[in-house]
């Protein structure tokens, strides 16, 4: 009788581990998603602060009364 059982039961394994599978495949996919937002979310924070700190440095730099606050940008020439 055991072995019945076995041989009845041994499909719903297979059943099961496919499913385990699947659900192990749609985390994967999910935790890749949401590792990419972070880093996106990462850059976006980073180029923000940049830019607020040049326009910090260049509203300083008026606030002085300096007239020559825009950087020369040397590398177009070559």
């Amino acid at each position: 009788m055991d072995i019945d059982h076995v041989r009845l039961d041994h499909p719903r394994r297979e059943i099961d581990l496919q499913r385990e599978r699947e659900d192990d495949d749609r985390r994967f996919t999910a935790s890749l998603a949401g590792l990419a937002f972070s880093l996106f979310l990462i850059w976006v924070g980073l180029y923000i602060t940049e830019q607020l700190a040049a326009e910090s440095k260049l509203e300083d730099c008026v606030l002085q009364g300096r007239m020559d606050c825009m950087r020369v940008d040397m590398t177009q020439g070559r």
